[in-house]
Parts: C-alpha cells; sequence; structure tokens
C-alpha cells in the first residue's frame, strides 16, 4: 500500500473512531434570574437534562432545558436553586428524557422523579420509557365499548363510564373531590390504579394515602406525588411519569384507572415555566404551551392499540371560585369525552357525592347501556332538574298541585331520586344493582 493511501486510511479511521465518541457538553452559568438559570457555551434540546456543578461541594443541582435563544440556554432547577453561582460549570446528559417502570410499583408512593417517598425501600424496575411517548393513530386504537363499574350509584346510573374513557371531575375547593376519588379507587372495576397528586398540599398527600386511599385501595394502586412546594418543572415531570407508568400497564394488557389530581395545577406548573422563557401570557395568564401540553397527556389515555389494554382516566380540574367559565375548565369540556361537576350547594346540604347532574355528561353513555337504562336515566336526570329549577316555588308553597304533571312527577319521585343519588363512602353498589334501582324509581307508579 502506497504512504497517501495508508496516510488516507488513516484519517478515516480517525475519522470514524471521532464519530463514535461522545464527547461530554460542558458549559457555565452566566446569570439566575427567579427560578431560571442561563448557560452558555453549550448547545442542547428543549426538555435535555442537564447537571450544575456546585464549586467546593459534593452537590449536584439537575436542571432542564426550557429554552434558548441564539447563544444562551435557558435552565430550570428540578429541585433547589441553592449554591448556585456565576461561572458553575452545566454538563448534558446524552440520554433521552426516560423513566423506568415495573410491577413493584404496585403499592408504591414514589415522587417525580420516580424515587419511593414511602419508607419501604428501593424498587426494582424491569424497563425504561420514555416521559413523552408519540401520539397514537386514533385509527389503531380499540373502540370503547364496555362498560367500567365505578361502584358508584350517580356515575353507574346517569353517567355510565367505558373503559378506555377521559372523565373530568370539575369542582371548587372543599365539595369532596378527594373523597369521589378514594370512592373510584377503592370501587372501580380495574387491574391497576395509577394516581397522580400534582400540585398538592404534602398534607393532602400523607391523608390521601393513608386515609381515603388506605392499604386495601394501595394494593393494586401506584402514587405518584409532586406536591406544591416542587419545583414547576418537577411537577410537568411528574404528569408525564403517571402518564408514562399507566402506559405501561396497559401495554401489558392490563385494564388501568388513571386518577389525575389536577390539571389546573398542571397548567400552573407550565404557566411559570412559559413566563420564565418569555411566552407571552393570554387567558389569567396561561401561556400557549399550556393549551398545548394539557390535551397530549389527556390523549394519552384511551383504548390501547387494536383493543389491548385500555387507560380510563379521571382528570380533576379547579373551578377556582367556582368560575365554571375558567378557561382549563373550558379547555377541558372541549378534549374530555365528558365531565361529573361537583356543586357546592349539594355539598353544603351534606348531599354526598356533591354531583350536579344539570352540569355534568357523558358523552358515550348512550353507545354504552341498554335503552331501557339510557331512557330511565334521562328521566331521573329530567325530573331532578325540574325539581331544582322550581324550587324555591315549591318550599314557599305558592306551587299549586296538579298545575304541571312533569312538577308534580319530579316533587313525588324527590326523596326516592335523592336517596339514589347520595351514598356513603365506604358503599360499593355493582352495576347491575344501581340499574335494577334506577329503573324501580322511574317506572314504579
Amino acid at each position: 500500500m502506497s504512504a497517501s493511501n495508508t496516510f488516507v486510511s488513516q484519517i478515516d479511521n480517525l475519522s470514524s473512531s471521532l464519530s463514535r465518541s461522545k464527547f461530554e457538553r460542558l458549559g457555565k452559568v452566566t446569570r439566575v434570574v427567579g427560578m431560571t438559570i442561563e448557560a452558555s457555551g453549550i448547545s442542547a434540546e428543549i426538555g435535555a437534562q442537564t447537571i450544575i456543578e456546585i464549586d467546593g461541594q459534593d452537590r449536584k443541582v439537575e436542571a432542564e432545558v426550557i429554552g434558548f435563544d441564539e447563544k444562551k440556554v435557558f435552565l430550570m432547577p428540578i429541585h433547589f436553586l441553592d449554591g448556585i453561582k456565576a461561572g458553575n460549570v452545566v454538563r448534558v446528559k446524552e440520554s433521552e428524557s426516560t423513566c423506568s417502570v415495573g410491577k413493584d410499583l404496585l403499592g408504591r408512593v414514589i415522587n417525580g422523579s420516580g424515587e419511593p417517598i414511602d419508607g419501604k425501600g428501593i424498587i426494582a424496575y424491569e424497563h425504561e420509557m420514555p416521559l413523552d411517548t408519540h401520539a397514537t393513530n386514533p385509527m389503531e386504537r380499540g373502540a370503547i365499548t364496555d362498560i367500567l363499574d365505578t361502584g358508584i350509584k350517580a356515575i353507574n346510573g346517569c353517567f355510565a363510564f367505558g373503559k378506555g374513557q377521559r372523565m373530568g371531575l370539575i369542582a371548587g375547593s372543599g365539595v369532596g373531590k378527594s373523597v369521589l376519588l378514594g370512592m373510584l379507587t377503592r370501587n372501580t372495576d380495574a387491574d391497576v390504579v395509577v394516581i397522580g397528586l400534582i400540585g398538592e398540599r404534602g398534607r393532602e398527600v400523607q391523608e390521601f394515602v393513608k386515609n381515603t386511599l388506605g392499604e386495601k385501595g394501595l394494593e393494586k394502586a401506584v402514587v405518584i406525588a409532586a406536591p406544591v412546594d416542587v419545583s414547576p418543572v418537577m411537577r410537568v415531570k411528574a404528569a408525564k411519569l403517571t402518564h408514562s407508568i399507566a402506559e405501561y400497564f396497559s401495554n401489558e394488557g392490563k385494564n388501568v384507572l388513571l386518577l389525575f389530581d389536577s390539571l389546573t395545577r398542571v397548567a400552573h406548573a407550565q404557566r411559570e415555566i412559559g413566563l420564565a422563557v418569555g411566552e407571552p401570557p393570554t387567558t389569567k395568564g396561561y401561556t400557549p404551551s399550556v393549551f398545548s401540553l394539557l390535551p397530549k397527556l389527556i390523549e394519552r389515555a384511551g383504548v390501547g392499540v387494536g383493543g389491548v389494554g385500555s387507560i380510563s382516566a379521571f382528570y380533576t380540574v379547579l373551578a377556582e371560585g367556582d368560575d365554571r367559565s375558567d378557561p382549563i375548565v373550558d379547555l377541558s369540556r372541549a378534549t374530555l369525552d365528558g365531565q361529573i361537576m361537583l356543586s357546592r350547594s349539594l355539598a353544603d346540604a351534606a348531599h354526598y357525592p356533591a354531583i350536579d347532574l344539570e352540569g355534568s355528561i357523558s358523552r358515550l353513555a348512550s353507545s354504552l347501556v341498554t335503552a331501557n337504562h339510557f331512557r330511565s336515566a334521562q328521566s331521573l336526570r329530567k325530573y331532578w332538574s325540574i325539581y331544582q329549577q322550581k324550587q324555591d316555588l315549591i318550599q314557599v308553597g305558592a306551587y299549586t298541585p296538579n298545575t304541571d304533571p312533569d312538577i308534580d312527577e319530579a316533587i313525588r319521585l324527590k326523596g326516592a331520586i335523592d336517596q339514589f343519588l347520595q351514598q356513603d363512602s365506604s358503599e360499593v353498589v355493582p352495576m347491575a344493582e344501581t340499574i335494577k334501582e334506577l329503573i324501580r324509581i322511574i317506572d314504579e307508579k
């Protein structure tokens, strides 16, 4: 071989070797404003994970890339900012954003990073999954054809819920939302329950796990907790982790119940991130990325590809100040397959669960139940609504009996309907029993 050919060969080998090598991408901190860290000297994609080394300390700060411009990269810490100063080294991780999953997650409580926080030791994970998944082709999903028994009469009877359906649970504060979530967890006929507690008070996380959920409810459940005092990046990450874990069990052929509390807190977290990188605020200060993120999360639930497995989801939405025109409430109504509206007036009257039949709907009920069941449910809702509209007139004695047959019937059925709609938190009523009682109330003359 000639000298020139040998030289060319050596250059090719060196080039090949260099292309296979993974150079560590390093930069440095130049500025910190609020929760936003600016770094120079690196190029990284949105969502990339980084490590910031604190000078003179063994501690490192994990941060996520949330934006960039021509010369700077914007980071937000996953945990805390403490100790960061100008000149700190920033290292970009090479691995994509993934999470660890496995069957040992059942019965455990973890944080947004997948680390156990229940004091029960380490978790033996089996697989890795991406935190963000590609949208499933809607033509490849299975159809929603089977009812999921929630064990709650008001839902089973009036708002039949299917396996793979996504339902909103819209409520103000203090109207029994957590209690209803606990009932759904314990009563619903699902193989696995995945619960995301995002942006809640730390006290409420412990109370929900120990009191509302209980040891029996936790046996087939996974709880992901990201309280209000963690960074907005961690709260959004926990929301994605919740859906990835649900997808893992669904891909295993399980019927998964996803309880997500709440979409509003995720919207708040994404708003903080968006404002930090300069997104323009829109209605109530929400940035455009909020209205992009939430539908992506919601669409991850549903029947699996080819009908294998399902994720049936209840997403709580906070009607702040009981404002039902809140932009997140409006977005949820438009994106989900129906909503259960909780009423403060019913809660104040000790009517639990405080489900407002007038504001609630299941868009799939008519296709899931028998004609007789659907007819009876519509009649019950009709008479309940009539009584609510004429309640003041009736209570002051201004209504004359036999004036309107529908009002007369609503008055006659009032006691039976109230008894049907109310249910103790420890009571479980199977679907078959619910249907029988519903039809009896309407058909009984």
